[in-house]
């Protein structure tokens, strides 16, 4: 009975060791870098999208700017949750786009007033990366503790699958 219990606990602390080891490795333990940018956060060109996270016009809406983003070399994708759901049912407000003029009828555009932001840079498997409201609050918690007032929009730029950068614009 103790050389099973003592080989299980063997076995439980090297699973254990070997879950940290690909945690940290896929980034899990990176942290969030957050700085203040002197200038305005940049235009953007995209689509609203009003609707349940399961409507494919959503996705469809991904698709167009995707598409876009390929027309527009520098571009990235970003996106807006104005409304984000609490569950798979609920209604969502977001706007997908990329920070390109582009002169569409059926795009439309997002500028912004503030002359600075606040810009926190996620760095991480998609696995282990940390969660929207997480990142937020560590970029309250900076703003506070700097005495900036937020807009309280929140802009994800989205680099590539293992960066996404969280652009928070400052009142003025």
């Amino acid at each position: 009975m103790n050389r099973k219990l003592i080989t299980i606990s063997l076995i439980l602390i090297i699973l254990g060791g070997i879950g940290f080891w690909l945690f940290d490795r896929m980034g899990g333990n990176n942290p969030v870098s957050i700085s203040v940018v002197e200038k305005r956060p940049e235009p953007l060109s995209g689509i609203y999208f009003v609707g349940v996270p399961r409507d494919e016009a959503l996705g469809k809406a991904f698709e167009a700017m995707e598409a876009q983003k390929t027309l527009h070399p520098g571009s990235a994708l970003h996106t807006i949750y104005e409304i984000e759901p609490a569950g798979k049912l609920d209604t969502m407000r977001v706007f997908v786009g990329i920070n390109a003029l582009i002169s569409a009828d059926s795009l439309e555009f997002r500028q912004f007033q503030s002359s600075r932001y606040l810009l926190a840079k996620v760095n991480a498997s998609k696995w282990v990366m940390p969660s929207p409201n997480t990142v937020k609050e560590k970029i309250k918690n900076f703003a506070d503790s700097a005495k900036l007032t937020l807009s309280e929009t929140y802009i994800d730029k989205i680099i590539s699958e293992q960066e996404v950068h969280v652009i928070a614009p400052i009142k003025d």
